[in-house]
C-alpha cells in the first residue's frame, strides 16, 4: 500500500497508519481510497484480525478532506463539458460506499485522532465504532465543507445528526463550525478525550477489550435520533421549518450547498443508512456539478492557500522574517497592526507624534488581547505579548527595527516628512512599507532614497479580524521588499495579494465603485431601501449606503477632492461626486457623527434617514430589484476588468482573493473573474454595452474584454483547480 502502513500485533489488532506521500496533511485521493478498500477487505476476511485502529502517521494531524486535484477530475467529462449530476453520482458515491463497508465489516474499528481532523477525515472517524481524541488545544474536528461551496459527502450529513441530534448538527454543518475535543465529547461526537499522544494506545485497548462492539447505533433495531426525527416529530418539524427560512435569509438564496444539505438531512434522517447515504450523494453530486462549487473551492481554498504559501514571493530571495517592527502611527490601523505583530512574537515600537496617542495605541492592543482570554490567550501570554509593544515619540527608538510600516494621516506631505525622518535613523537599506489605502506608492517612495526598498502594505480594518493584506508594488519596488512584505504577512497569518501601483490600487478602487453606484442610484430617485436590499441580495455583506456610512462619506469626499487636485484635467468625474458633496454639505458625514445615509439615534437601531427623501426626491417609477442588482454587480466587474487590463492585477487569482477577502464581494461567485468566466465573457460584454447605453460610459467594456469575447478566451485556464492538502 502506498498510503497506509498495515500492521497486526500479537493480539490480532490491526493498525492502519495513514501517511499519504508528498502531502503535508493526509488527504483523500484515489491511492488512499484503493488502499483503504484493500485494508477493509483484509480486516473483514482474515479471521486472525480481531479489530483495527485507524491513525495518522503525520505530525500535522489526522486528516483533512479530499485531494482537490482528485475532486477536480471528478468534474471532468473528458470532452471539456461539465458532466451532469447523474454522471458524477457514481464517482462521489465511492467514498460513501467505502465508509459504509468499514462500519459494517464485522470487526470493531476505533479511530485514534491526534491533531486536525476535518472534512472527509472527520467523516472517516464518524464511520468508526469508537473515537479517541488527544486533548491538544490546537486540535479541531468538524465538517467545514459549507465554507467552500460543498457539504459533507462522505456520510457526515447522516452520521452527525444521528450522534448529536438534528438541530445541533445543523448548527455546526451550516456554519462550518469546528469542535474542540472537550466540546466534541460533550456532544457525543467523540467517545473519549485522552492525554495528547495516547489516543493510539487507548484505541488499541478498547478494540482488544470489545471484540463484539462492531455495530453502529443506527444499525441497531429501535435506534432513535437524539431529539427525535421524522415528519410526525414536533421538534424535528419545528427545526426543519425554522432552518429553511433562516438559511435562505442568511444566504440570500445564492448558495446551493446549504439547501442541498438541509434536503439531504430531511430526506435521509429516518431512512436506513444504506439508503440515507445514497440520498446524500445524490444532493452532493448536484452541488458538485454546478460551477459555484468549483469556483468557491478554487478561490477560497486552493488559491488562498497558494497565496499564503508564497505563490507570489520572489523565489531567489532568502527568508526575511521581521524581528522588530517600527510601527508609525498609533491610531486604529497602526494599533491593530501592532497587535497582530506582537501576537506573532515581534518586538514593536509604536510611534506617534504625541505620547498620549502612542500610549492609547498600546491600550488598544491590551483591550484586543483581553477579549481573547480563555480562547487560547492566558494572562501570562497577554503580559508577554503586551511587553513586546513599546509606545514612543522618539525617532531614535526605531533604531534596530528591520521593517517599517507607516500608517499616519493620508496626506502626501505628512507621509513624506515622517518617511524622511525615519530614514535618518534607520537608513535606506531598511524596507519601508506604507499602509496607505489610496495614495500611489511610486509617489510616496520619492521620500525614501532607495525606492526599491519602498512598498505598499495595505491592511483592512479592523486589522485583527480582516484576513487580507494588499501588497502594492511601486514602479521601482525590488524583490527584497516584496519578499520582506510577504514574509511579514505570513508571520501574522494573513492572506496576501500582490498588485501594481494605481490610485486606489485594486481593492479600494474597485470597492469604491459599489459605493459610488449606490449613490448614483439615490441621485436618480431610487428608493434607498431598494438599493440596500438589492446589495444584500446580490451577496454583498451589507448595502452600499450602509458601508459608505461605515467608512465615512466625508472620507470619500476627501479622497475624491485629493484625486481632483492631483490629476487635474485627467480626473474623470463621477455622477456620485456631487451627491456625496451634497451629503457632507448637509452635515451627513456617516456613522462617525450619527448622520449619513442612515440616522443613528442614541440607544436605538439605525435606520435609513427620512431626510434622504427631501434631498433626493423619489422617482415615480422604481426599477426592478434585478436591475438594481445588475448595476451594483457590473459596476464592480468592469472596474476589476480595468485593473486587469491596465496591469494593476497580474493574475485573476489575486483579483478574486482580493475581492472576496478585501471588500466582501459575493463569495458564492468565487470572485469577479471567476464569475465573468462562468457567465461567459460575451455575456459580460453584451450586458456592459447595454448598461453603458442606458447609464453612461462608466459601464463601457474594456478592449481586452471585447477581444476575449471574440476569441472565446477566459481569465482562468480550464484546468485551473490544483491539488492542495
Amino acid at each position: 500500500m502506498n498510503t497506509i502502513n498495515f500492521t497486526t500485533d500479537a493480539d490480532g489488532i490491526a493498525t492502519l497508519t495513514i501517511d499519504v506521500p508528498n502531502q503535508s496533511m493526509n488527504v483523500i485521493g484515489p491511492d488512499l481510497l484503493a488502499d483503504l478498500d484493500a485494508a477493509i477487505t483484509r480486516i473483514a476476511s482474515e479471521d486472525s484480525i480481531k479489530g483495527a485502529v485507524i491513525a495518522s502517521g503525520k505530525d500535522s494531524g489526522f486528516m483533512a478532506g479530499m485531494d482537490l486535484k482528485y475532486f477536480g477530475s471528478m468534474l471532468s467529462s473528458g470532452s471539456g463539458d461539465r458532466p451532469a449530476p447523474a454522471d458524477i453520482f457514481d464517482k462521489v458515491f465511492v467514498l460513501n460506499q467505502l465508509f459504509r463497508r468499514l462500519e459494517t465489516c464485522g470487526k470493531p474499528i476505533a479511530c485514534a485522532i491526534e491533531g486536525t481532523c476535518v472534512g472527509g477525515g472527520f467523516e472517516l472517524a464518524l464511520a468508526c465504532h469508537r473515537r479517541f481524541v488527544g486533548d491538544s488545544p490546537k486540535t479541531q474536528l468538524g465538517l467545514p465543507e459549507i465554507l467552500i461551496g460543498l457539504f459533507p459527502g462522505g456520510g457526515g450529513s447522516q452520521r452527525l445528526p444521528r450522534l448529536m441530534g438534528v438541530q445541533a448538527s445543523l448548527m455546526y454543518m451550516l456554519q462550518g463550525k469546528m469542535f474542540r475535543p472537550a466540546d466534541a465529547a460533550m456532544m457525543k461526537v467523540v467517545d473519549q478525550v485522552v492525554p495528547q499522544g495516547t489516543a493510539l494506545d487507548a484505541a488499541r485497548e478498547w478494540v482488544k477489550a470489545n471484540p463484539s462492539a462492531h455495530t453502529q447505533p443506527w444499525d441497531i433495531k429501535g435506534f432513535k435520533v437524539p431529539g427525535g426525527a421524522g415528519g410526525f416529530n414536533p421538534a424535528f418539524v419545528q427545526t426543519m421549518a425554522g432552518a429553511l427560512p433562516m438559511t435562505l435569509k442568511q444566504t440570500q438564496r445564492n448558495m446551493n450547498a446549504p439547501i442541498a444539505l438541509l434536503s439531504a438531512v430531511y430526506e435521509g434522517i429516518t431512512l436506513p443508512m444504506d439508503r440515507a447515504i445514497r440520498i446524500e450523494s445524490k444532493y452532493f453530486a448536484k452541488v458538485a456539478a454546478d460551477p459555484q462549487a468549483s469556483n468557491m473551492i478554487r478561490t477560497l481554498f486552493v488559491n488562498k492557500q497558494a497565496a499564503e504559501r508564497g505563490a507570489r514571493r520572489p523565489k531567489d530571495e532568502a527568508k526575511a522574517p521581521t524581528k522588530k517592527l517600527a510601527m508609525l502611527g498609533a491610531g486604529m490601523m497602526g494599533a491593530g497592526i501592532a497587535t497582530v505583530a506582537a501576537q506573532a512574537g515581534m518586538e514593536v515600537v509604536l510611534f506617534d507624534r504625541d505620547q498620549a496617542y502612542a500610549e492609547k495605541g498600546k491600550v488598544h492592543v491590551e483591550a484586543v488581547l483581553k477579549k481573547r482570554l480563555g480562547r487560547g490567550m492566558t494572562p501570562e501570554k497577554l503580559e508577554a505579548t503586551l511587553a513586546r509593544v513599546t509606545p514612543t515619540t522618539d525617532y531614535a527608538d526605531l533604531a534596530g527595527a528591520d521593517f517599517v510600516i507607516e500608517a499616519v494621516f493620508e496626506d502626501v506631505g505628512i507621509k513624506a516628512e515622517v518617511t524622511k525622518k525615519v530614514e535618518e535613523v534607520m537608513g535606506a537599506d531598511t524596507i519601508f512599507g506604507s499602509n496607505t489605502s489610496t495614495l500611489p506608492i511610486t509617489k510616496l517612495a520619492k521620500a525614501w532614497s532607495k525606492p526599491e526598498n519602498f512598498i505598499g502594505v495595505h491592511f483592512f480594518s479592523p486589522v485583527e479580524k480582516m484576513p487580507l493584506v494588499e501588497i502594492i508594488l511601486g514602479e521601482k519596488t525590488g524583490p527584497a521588499a516584496i519578499a520582506k512584505a510577504l514574509d511579514f504577512v505570513a508571520q501574522i497569518k494573513k492572506t496576501p495579494i500582490v498588485v501594481h501601483d494605481s490610485r486606489g490600487f485594486y481593492t479600494s478602487r474597485s470597492f469604491g465603485t459599489y459605493v459610488q453606484e449606490g449613490a448614483e442610484l439615490v441621485g436618480e430617485g431610487v428608493n434607498p431601501a431598494l438599493i440596500e436590499n438589492s446589495g444584500k441580495q446580490l451577496g454583498m455583506p451589507t448595502g452600499p449606503l450602509a458601508v459608505s456610512d461605515e467608512v465615512s462619506i466625508e472620507l470619500g469626499v476627501k479622497i475624491m477632492t485629493a484625486a481632483k487636485k492631483e490629476l487635474g484635467d485627467a480626473y474623470v468625474p463621477q455622477g456620485s461626486d456631487d451627491i456625496m458633496v451634497r451629503m457632507t454639505d448637509a452635515g451627513r458625514l456617516g456613522r462617525k457623527n450619527g448622520k449619513g445615509w442612515y440616522d443613528y439615534p442614541e440607544g436605538a437601531k439605525k435606520h435609513l434617514s427620512p431626510a434622504l427623501a427631501e434631498m433626493f426626491p423619489r422617482a415615480a417609477e422604481q426599477p426592478e430589484v434585478e436591475a438594481v442588482k445588475e448595476r451594483l454587480l457590473y459596476r464592480q466587474l468592469i472596474e476589476c476588468a480595468r485593473c486587469f487590463e491596465e496591469g494593476v492585477l497580474e493574475t485573476p487569482e489575486d483579483g478574486d482573493i482580493g475581492a472576496i477577502f478585501g471588500w466582501g464581494f459575493a463569495p458564492y461567485t468565487g470572485g469577479p473573474f471567476s464569475h465573468m468566466d462562468t457567465v461567459g465573457i460575451a455575456h459580460v460584454v453584451a450586458t456592459l454595452d447595454r448598461l453603458a447605453a442606458a447609464h453612461g460610459p462608466r459601464f463601457a467594456p474594456t478592449q481586452q474584454l471585447r477581444d476575449m469575447a471574440a476569441s472565446g478566451a477566459t481569465f482562468y485556464k480550464p484546468a485551473s483547480m490544483k491539488a492542495a492538502a
